[in-house]
């Protein structure tokens, strides 16, 4: 795979501390792509029709996942863990190696604002080359939605 030059070409700090943030309390939504909605219906042991009327929603003709009922977070959360963590979507799986989070420093910082793991103190320098991948991995998964 080929990199591009950014301005975290020295990597970036971030450890994922099992808080649950990334999947409460923001709005927003975890879309599925085809190979998603496969994967998550076959660790439900179910078939995709009846995964995709129990637990998604259509937003502006896209599969996503419903939030819990009278919440905003995420349908799979309990007690802070991911019932589906094995099966969990890319989008969740590249998180926060999200384009919108790594356009320029201040909307790294902005995100650090709403998750504990990014910059934590203890946390690992991730490569340049590992970010860039995870970034490619959830471009190329939105365009399979």
């Amino acid at each position: 795979m080929d990199t591009v030059d950014v301005w975290f070409k020295d990597g970036l700090r971030f450890k994922c501390t099992g808080c649950g943030g990334c999947c409460t309390g923001s709005p927003g939504y975890v879309f599925l792509s085809q190979s998603d909605i496969e994967t998550l219906s076959a660790h439900f042991e179910m078939t995709t029709v009846d995964f995709l009327r129990k637990y998604t929603r259509l937003v502006d003709g896209q599969s996503a996942l419903l939030d819990r009922p009278g919440s905003e977070d995420c349908i799979f959360l309990k007690n802070k863990q991911c019932t589906a963590y094995e099966a969990r979507p890319v989008q969740c799986k590249t998180f926060p190696w999200w384009v919108y989070h790594l356009r320029d420093p201040k909307d790294w910082e902005e995100a650090a604002e709403r998750c504990e793991g990014i910059n934590h103190p203890d946390a690992p320098i991730v490569p340049s080359e590992e970010i860039q991948q995870q970034c490619f991995t959830y471009l190329d998964n939105l365009s399979d939605t």
